[in-house]
């Protein structure tokens, strides 16, 4: 077997392989690159030594057994059989399912995960997005301070049981789409500087130095991360990735990282003859993101849109602290923006931020299929203090009025594992690191951010506690009984209207219209000849539709439809979904 190592500055380069020791030559056809032979095989540990210093994993590590400081092992791709013969499913159309392997079951494991995956075809998503698989130290964690950016955390199962995973979400009809982390690495583990400079400090991020990404030697870094981009895509037979805090990808390159990247995923996909897609998450609010190349855009294929979510996450809570303060001033009013123009900040003032933000999004020009909508992500979920979903707070009915909001929305929705029936457990920040001082300065420092909002500091989780994780393990017993049965089943009702009304799959931004009453609390959409009534008061409202005669696709509560005047009256926190008869 072959083995190849990028170390540009190197003065030797030895391959521990085996048990044997061998020195590496370099390449005299690539720049820093050093390469060598060695007798291997599927599951032979190996490791590199820069100058004669400690064994290291490979940077390109295709698994780690023992973890991100362990030695690597060979994986041979084609030893899987592969049984579905898939020929991919694109992004229009979709409707998402964000689940964390660590939290989805007890066993956090990709094949105790698989064996849940008949409820969400049974439920009607489209495709499931896996939070970040690379290894990680320990057990337990979220998964963004991963490292050895091609292999899989093996407590999850490793390689293997992540194309068993894939495999099983293919033969029920189910995409994959994984979530990758390219703005920062570690720090635990992080072994990559000892290779080269992958990191540059031209560029500070809240992580600390850069990915190096512009500065000299970012070709190879930024060939790097494409690789290992298209490893998933190729190696696993994923359909699309998540990329995270784009807005944290310092690139001052005429052609930008992503640019770059979007196009290699194009051309994959062209290669494999099966739709591929990026989706970002960013916080710029720049819809140059999701234009596409030819047009001077970067060609990514969608991206997370939070100004949705924190406009509804206003309206259904009354939140107004941190950055949901920009849509606090009349929260129906920031949710009907979002609904017909994308974005919320568009270019305007923002006072979390002390500066205006943003820019306005052609609704001529961009499909609202490119903007993700969404009532809870990890994110949104994990980074509040205890954890708490909006279960915790809110009624049935306004959990109805959530999924009504968001799966009848414009937008390429998603949902955050659990939330499809209420799920009352909690998913908070956890970590299981092995290193002391970084294990406490996490402790701490999860502590101070939030006593600075005024929470003591005992009833912030300690993310090292195993109790924290364990808490945040869904509960598979509470789909099968009341309350949460009901609403389980107002999700798959939604999800199955939005199929067939194609009304709902439009994504034509200029065509949604919206109407609210801020002292009544109700919220009007319509969709073509599809209108959702959404009455987040605890009062009955009566609702304007303007037409006279409707009948009732979907109704959280018993419902007439309107009479005469035009007039439909919708109970108390309860929503329905009509269609123009």
């Amino acid at each position: 077997m072959r083995f190849e190592v990028w170390a540009p500055r190197a003065d030797r380069m030895t391959l521990h392989c085996a048990g044997a020791t061998s020195a590496l030559e370099r390449d005299p056809g690539r720049a820093g690159w050093w390469a060598g032979e060695a007798e291997a095989a599927d599951g032979t540990r190996y490791g590199f030594a820069v100058d004669d210093g400690p064994v290291l994993p490979d940077p390109r590590s295709r698994r780690q057994p023992d973890g991100p400081d362990g030695t690597s092992a060979v994986v041979d791709q084609g030893r899987y059989a592969w049984r579905a013969d898939w020929p991919g499913r694109p992004l229009p159309g979709a409707v998402l399912y964000e689940l964390h392997v660590g939290t989805y079951t007890p066993e956090g494991t990709l094949d105790a995960a698989a064996e849940r995956l008949d409820h969400l075809a049974e439920l009607g998503v489209t495709h499931v997005e896996l939070m970040p698989l690379c290894p990680f130290p320990g057990r337990h964690g979220w998964g963004y301070e991963g490292v050895s950016l091609w292999a899989v955390h093996e407590p999850y199962g490793g390689p293997e049981a992540l194309k068993r995973f894939v495999d099983r979400a293919h033969e029920r009809g189910l995409g994959v789409v994984l979530d990758v982390v390219h703005n920062h690495l570690g720090p635990s583990g992080n072994h990559l500087p000892a290779f080269g400079p992958y990191f540059t400090d031209t560029h500070q991020t809240p992580w600390g130095s850069a990915v190096n990404l512009d500065a000299p030697g970012s070709d190879e870094v930024r060939a790097y991360l494409v690789g290992s981009a298209l490893a998933w895509l190729r190696d696993y037979r994923l359909d699309g990735l998540r990329l995270d805090a784009v807005h944290a990808l310092r690139d001052t390159r005429a052609v930008h990282f992503l640019e770059e990247l979007s196009a290699a995923v194009d051309g994959l996909a062209g290669d494999l003859g099966r739709p591929l897609f990026l989706i970002a998450e960013s916080d710029l609010n720049d819809p140059r993101l999701i234009t596409s190349r030819e047009e001077g855009g970067l060609g990514l294929h969608a991206q997370w849109n939070d100004d949705f979510h924190h406009a509804l996450h206003t309206a259904l809570t009354g939140e107004s602290q941190g950055y949901y303060a920009d849509f606090a001033h009349i929260p129906p009013a920031a949710l009907c923006k979002t609904l017909s123009s994308g974005f919320f900040h568009d270019g305007t003032w923002s006072s979390f931020r002390g500066r205006h933000h943003g820019r306005p999004l052609d609704r001529s020009r961009v499909s609202a299929q490119r903007l993700l909508g969404y009532s809870q992500t990890h994110d949104q979920i994990g980074n509040r203090a205890q954890g708490d979903r909006l279960s915790a707070a809110l009624s049935p009915g306004l959990l109805a009025c959530a999924a009504a909001l968001t799966l009848t929305a414009p937008f390429t929705p998603m949902l955050f594992m659990g939330e499809e029936w209420g799920a009352t457990t909690p998913w908070q920040f956890f970590t299981d690191h092995t290193d002391p001082e970084l294990a406490e300065a996490v402790r701490r420092g999860r502590r101070r951010e939030f006593a600075a909002h005024g929470w003591a500091e005992e009833d912030v989780p300690d993310p090292q506690d195993p109790a924290t994780r364990d808490r945040s393990c869904l509960d598979w017993s509470e789909p099968g009984r009341a309350p949460h049965a009901r609403l389980l089943d107002w999700y798959r009702e939604l999800i199955a209207l939005r199929r067939s009304q194609a009304d709902l799959s439009d994504p034509d931004l200029a065509a949604v219209r919206v109407a609210h009453d801020p002292a009544a609390r109700w919220i009007a959409v319509r969709r073509g000849d599809v209108r959702v009534a959404v009455n987040l008061g605890k009062d009955p409202a009566a609702v304007p539709l303007g037409i006279r005669r409707a009948s009732v696709l979907a109704a959280w509560d018993p419902v007439e439809a309107p009479g005469p005047d035009g007039i439909l009256t919708v109970p108390g926190e309860s929503c329905v979904v009509l269609t123009q008869a």
